[in-house]
């Protein structure tokens, strides 16, 4: 029971993808196989052919038995498998009566001897025509009949299941090209979003660095010497090595953040003239006032009266803007 089940859901689909795509074709919205030009060149002979066939066999059946019931009697016969009674057709009942009449007015009058002739020609010319009707059925309607039932029926046949198989072979062409058209797209929605996951990190990445910059600004700008909570160890001054940082000295913290001892700054912002520094970090301009600098360049700061004590003036050929102190060291 499962199997038919299973196999009449089965069918019930396959005609289903057939319909659809049968009508598809119809409205122009579907592509279609086309056969062999040969193969549809023999199918619109057959066709035609089967037409005409039946057209003639219908005619010939009025042409030998003009009767119709007689003809629905013949039929109903053949499809019940027996024959059908032998009658008297019209020119041998005509013959008969004809005889008859003649035996009736006598044989040796002139009228009943000519009415006994015609009646036995009328006879024979009946017998003729019942020869006529079963050569013509047997040589001509049966091949006719045949051809109709027999191989035009196995050729429809084997048209329908080639029409069916077309449909199926389009139908699948049809699912294959709409799950591709389905697969671009979604790799093209894929990509899109891949695309705006990277522009969120790029954008995170870039809010993060400019808030660590703004946070190196703020840090810049604290004291040297500051106490943290729970009563920790100052800060203490540490010495550099090779050269001396915006005054010859530094302050580490304990976090290990690097800040230009205030004495030094003094002394640099009351000296005169200008100095070489080296530029630690690189640093972005916040506007035109202020001059962009790039790590281990070295250009020329002086100070100018009436400026912010955590800024110097830096010089880079015609190029000349406010610089943070913080970002320098002074060149021996």
């Amino acid at each position: 029971m499962d199997f038919n089940v299973k196999k009449l859901a089965a069918d019930a689909g396959t005609f289903l993808s057939r319909a659809v795509q049968f009508t598809e074709e119809k409205l122009g919205q579907a592509e279609k196989t086309e056969l062999d030009a040969h193969l549809e060149n023999l199918l619109s002979k057959a066709e035609c052919t089967k037409i005409w066939t039946e057209k003639i066999m219908k005619q010939t059946e009025v042409l030998l038995q003009p009767n119709p019931n007689a003809r629905i009697e013949e039929f109903v016969y053949e499809k019940l498998d027996r024959k059908a009674p032998s009658r008297i057709n019209n020119p041998e009942l005509l013959g008969q009566y004809m005889i008859d009449a003649g035996t009736e007015f006598g044989p040796g009058t002139a009228y009943g001897n000519a009415l006994i002739k015609c009646g036995e020609t009328q006879k024979r010319i009946g017998t003729a025509d019942r020869e006529l009707i079963q050569t013509s059925a047997l040589n001509f309607l049966t091949p006719l009949r045949n051809f109709i039932e027999g191989d035009y029926k196995t050729i429809a046949k084997e048209r329908k299941l080639l029409q069916n198989k077309r449909l199926d072979l389009d139908a699948a062409k049809t699912r294959l090209k709409k799950a591709k058209a389905a697969e671009t797209r979604a790799s093209a929605h894929h990509l899109r979003c891949l695309n705006d996951f990277v522009e969120a990190q790029m954008t995170y990445y870039a809010q993060c660095y400019q808030y660590m910059l703004d946070l190196q600004k703020q840090l810049g700008s604290f004291p040297s010497n500051y106490h943290c909570n729970n009563n920790q160890t100052s800060v203490a001054p540490v010495p550099s090595a090779s050269s001396n940082v915006i005054g010859s000295s530094a302050l580490t913290s304990t976090s290990g953040l690097v800040m230009t001892s205030p004495s030094n700054l003094i002394d640099l912002k009351e000296c005169s003239g200008s100095r070489k520094a080296r530029v630690l970090y690189d640093y972005d301009a916040a506007n035109s006032s202020e001059l962009s600098l790039l790590a281990d360049e070295v250009i020329t700061v002086f100070s100018v009266v009436g400026m912010d004590s955590d800024w110097l003036m830096g010089e880079r050929g015609n190029q000349k803007g406010r610089v943070p102190i913080t970002y320098l060291e002074l060149l021996n």
